[in-house]
């Protein structure tokens, strides 16, 4: 059985016990979420797709929360001797999927 749910301006194909990093999250570490964005619930083949979402919650704890690896971003206008070296780190969230509606 798997969902397909849309957070953070991102969609993820999740499972019961999948962990995933998430755009940040106002959420607690240790706490116990509700996404209720759920776009497509498959169980075999009983497929259920929403149009645009279902009326089913995915159930997710919060593990912790984190930065993503430095990423470069770098500008260069060629002889005109300009140059710009900017890094950046994402925040993220850490959840892993517990439930699936009302099945576990």
């Amino acid at each position: 059985m798997y969902a397909v749910i849309q957070t953070g301006g991102k969609q993820y194909r999740v499972s019961v016990g999948d962990k995933l990093k998430v755009e940040s999250l106002e959420a607690e570490a240790g706490s116990t979420i509700e996404l209720d964005n759920v776009l497509m619930v498959a169980d075999g083949e009983d497929v259920q797709v929403g149009s645009p979402l279902l009326e089913t919650k995915v159930t997710a704890k919060v593990t912790g929360h984190g930065r993503g690896e430095k990423i470069l971003v770098y500008k260069m206008k060629r002889r005109k001797n300009y140059r710009r070296t900017q890094g950046h780190r994402q925040n993220f969230t850490e959840v892993e999927v517990l439930s699936i509606g009302d099945k576990s």
